[in-house]
């Protein structure tokens, strides 16, 4: 499962050749949420609302490379990191 962003306590990976629809994954503390690339919604998972808040407006700014990672992933390459919440 490759991290491909860490902020302010929260991990964003997304998984090889995991299943559709496109998502990824998120940590915090001893949450986790599952997110659609697209819609940019929660599909699974429960985070404190503060850092989802942050999680959602980090994913919409980065929803482009979200997507090309999500690709990458599927054709199990190397994924790259994205820049996080500042």
């Amino acid at each position: 499962m490759p991290t491909i962003s860490m902020f302010r306590g929260i991990k964003v990976c997304i998984y090889w050749k995991d299943h559709m629809p496109p998502h990824f994954h998120a940590f915090y503390g001893g949450s986790e949420v599952i997110v659609s690339i697209d819609e940019l919604e929660v599909m699974e998972g429960e985070m404190a609302s503060k850092q989802l808040k942050m999680l959602l407006g980090w994913a919409a700014f980065h929803q482009e490379e979200l997507r090309e990672n999500w690709e990458l992933a599927r054709a199990q390459q190397e994924l790259f990191a994205i820049e996080p919440l500042r």
